[in-house]
């Protein structure tokens, strides 16, 4: 089953590492691209194998299935993709060894002959199975948005959706983005300089995996060597020593002070001197340190310093903005103005609307500093991300949007067009179904998901809108801002009191996006990989509605089966079944959808000075961009980055004065580093988790930081706390 796009064998290879007969202008700008990337390809290697197909699908189904089942636990794990890339290795070469080699015909084929297995297991069929394990783990984040919006309408509202409106909200909303994000490969997959940091760590891997290498420690085994520390020592903060999770020793030295506490808590505080010794507490918000460029790296830092170290401080401590001590420093929690937990379902009527005298009663919903600090900030950042795009790319896009195909290219690119590109029709023709799809669940079902036919409309120009500039800070910065906050903003404002509608705008809007990136990143990794156009995208495609209805079935099959599931004042004291993700999602939905934002940061509410957020985030990036003009010399300022504000280490200092051991490794170490965990954390989820196994000493008790979430305003009563 040999790819049907495939051309005859060019000649001799050049030398992976060695390219002197490849000209100059054609190798790419940016380096860690070079030291990476091989500027060769064999188009003979068959891609739409037998085992493609088994591994791929059995991946994605399995990834899928697993995801969902362990999403509703109180410990949720994800199955990373990067388990499947590894795992799918040893089973594709055993696969070659055993598979008959007969050659056979189909009918309707003519002439073409088939076989199962074609020959050696090659790493263009390896990548296509790592596409499909992306697919059926949601690209790295479990499994499918929309999936939530079922469990919070069944579990947590108590109401009926009908297994085919769930079905086609989570495949709608997964492949909506797809059909743009087509559109618009030759502005960020194609040009060399959107080279998406994160696609060289599997670019990496998969050489390390396949290449010979006659060097000493090969990358293969460094890799195996990494895998090998990074499993064996996950144990302990995993298991034996949680505590190295954080290590939050100023706590430890100032037991009974809330002040310090707060300060130096690394979980629920400034985390000011916290440090960890745990790979997966490093690389769970950002990703690993190791990808990211050293200038994004040194935004985050600048951006973290300022708003941890000096903005927060000043606001809770210094100013005391809107009553800020009455509560915890760092919470994600609404509170009362008495500072006590708001309590969400009393102000929940029977018709899932707000109750006007229970919300009275209780009064205006109070937040953390922390927490409307970040949605301020959030707002920023979706401002800062159109405005430092127009500047700073505006040009650019224009340009490739002139020249289309006939700007010059790199050597990756020019190695692509040997193969069929992708018809635009067939990314037209998905979007134009996926939409009249959708425009049926919001008309014929609409009592179901309750968004009216121009909110999908909205949700879809607001995706469509944010994808290009969002795609291209991705692709340079390895950092994705999302558009939850804002699209949830927009339809409280719009449509107030109505909880499914809301998140059902978020999710088309959100979502959409952010497949739309994804898709666009796997992409470049198929461009790099040097992978049929045509495979990437059925590959992409079929791999998503596959996983998106997997998902579907576990979690109906779990929400019909198990009693009261998720609501964790009505299950047995030692269930696991409590739902952490989906309340978090409930909770949104009920603060954004049924109170409105109208009500927190409009006139009803406290925080309405965040919305000048919206217009400090658009400003910013242009008075970089003029610093930037007036002092052109200065190359360091185009890198400061609004949006984006260990790896310094590997990405800065090794990657300048040990170019070649960066070049051999720094990707490797990434890739090993998060199977060791990956691999770890299933184990002892299986091993001791399933069954609560855990044994309780000083070490796995936490940070021990009790008292950073207490508020440090006279008179305030809180459970656990001192009281002032």
């Amino acid at each position: 089953m040999a790819s049907q796009e495939l051309q005859p064998a060019p000649g001799k290879k050049p030398d992976p590492e060695n390219h002197p007969a490849i000209d100059p202008d054609d190798i790419s700008p940016i380096e860690q691209v070079r030291l990476t990337v091989t500027n060769t390809d064999d188009p003979t290697l068959p891609v739409w194998t037998f085992r493609m197909w088994f591994l791929g699908l059995f991946s994605c189904a399995l990834l899928s299935f697993l995801n969902q089942f362990f999403a509703y636990r109180t410990e949720p794990l994800i199955i990373n993709p990067i388990m499947a890339q590894v795992a799918s290795l040893p089973i594709g070469h055993f696969m070659a060894r055993t598979l008959p080699t007969t050659r056979f015909r189909i009918p309707g084929f003519g002439q073409r002959l088939f076989s199962v297995n074609p020959g050696p297991f090659n790493i263009k069929e390896h990548v296509l199975i790592t596409i499909f394990a992306n697919a059926g783990s949601d690209f790295g984040d479990g499994s499918a948005y929309a999936v939530s919006i079922v469990n919070i309408i069944k579990a947590f509202y108590r109401r009926n959706i009908s297994f085919l409106a769930s079905w086609l909200l989570i495949i709608t909303t997964q492949v909506l983005g797809y059909g743009w994000a087509g559109l618009l490969r030759k502005y960020v997959v194609e040009p060399a300089h959107m080279w998406w940091p994160s696609t060289l760590v599997q670019v990496s891997l998969f050489r390390a995996l396949h290449e010979k290498d006659e060097q000493r420690m090969t990358r293969a085994k460094f890799f195996l060597i990494a895998l090998i520390c990074s499993f064996s020592w996950y144990v302990v903060p995993g298991y034996l020593f949680s505590t190295l999770t954080n290590i939050s020793w100023v706590c430890w030295v100032f037991s009974k002070s809330v002040t310090a506490q707060q300060i130096g808590s690394g979980m629920r505080g400034l985390g000011l001197g916290s440090i960890t010794l745990d790979w997966s507490a490093v690389a769970s918000f950002l990703r690993s340190p190791l990808i990211c460029p050293f200038f994004a790296i040194m935004n985050i830092f600048a951006g973290y310093a300022l708003i941890i170290y000096i903005v927060i401080p000043i606001a809770y401590w210094g100013l005391d903005l809107y009553g800020a001590t009455k509560f915890p420093i760092l919470s994600s929690h609404l509170f009362t103005a008495k500072g006590q937990i708001y309590n969400i379902t009393a102000i929940v009527n029977d018709k899932f609307e707000l109750d006007i005298p229970s919300y009275q009663e209780q009064g205006r919903i109070h937040l953390s500093m922390f927490f409307a600090l970040t949605y301020g900030f959030g707002f920023a950042t979706i401002a800062s991300t159109l405005t430092h795009v127009a500047f700073f790319y505006g040009r650019e896009i224009y340009q490739r949007y002139s020249a289309s195909y006939t700007g010059k290219e790199d050597i990756h690119t020019k190695l692509m067009r040997r193969y069929k590109d992708i018809p635009s029709w067939w990314f037209y023709l998905m979007l134009a179904v996926t939409v009249a799809v959708s425009l049926v669940l919001c008309t014929v079902l609409k009592d179901q998901v309750q968004m009216p036919w121009w909110g999908l409309l909205f949700a879809g120009a607001m995706a469509f809108t944010f994808t290009l500039p969002i795609s291209i800070i991705t692709a340079t910065t390895n950092q994705t801002p999302g558009l939850n906050i804002i699209t949830e903003y927009v339809m409280g404002i719009i449509l107030p009191g109505r909880p499914i509608a809301n998140v059902c705008f978020k999710t088309y809007g959100y979502m959409s996006m952010a497949q739309a990136v994804s898709f666009l990143n796997d992409f470049k990794l198929g461009h790099y990989m040097k992978i049929p156009p045509r495979s990437m995208f059925l590959v992409q495609f079929i791999g998503t509605v596959l996983a998106g209805t997997i998902n579907l079935a576990v979690a109906w099959w779990l929400l019909t089966s198990i009693e009261n599931i998720c609501q964790d004042d009505l299950l047995p004291p030692d269930s696991p079944w409590t739902c952490p993700g989906d309340r978090v999602f409930f909770d949104a939905s009920v603060i954004w959808g049924l109170v409105g934002p109208k009500r927190i940061f409009g006139s009803d509410g406290n925080y309405a000075a965040m919305n000048w957020f919206f217009l400090g985030g658009a400003i910013g990036p242009i008075i970089v961009w003029l610093l930037h003009k007036a002092f052109p010399k200065q190359s360091w300022i185009p890198l400061i980055n609004l949006p984006v504000l260990v790896g310094t280490i590997f990405n800065f200092f090794v990657f300048r004065y040990r170019k070649q051991w960066w070049q051999r490794y720094n990707y490797v170490l990434s890739a090993a580093l998060d199977a060791g965990v990956a691999f770890m954390a299933v184990l002892l989820y299986f091993s001791v988790g399933v069954e609560n196994k855990s044994f309780s000493w000083w070490g796995t008790n936490g940070e021990h930081c009790d008292l950073a979430t207490c508020p440090t305003a006279k008179g305030i009563a809180v459970d656990g706390c001192p009281l002032k």
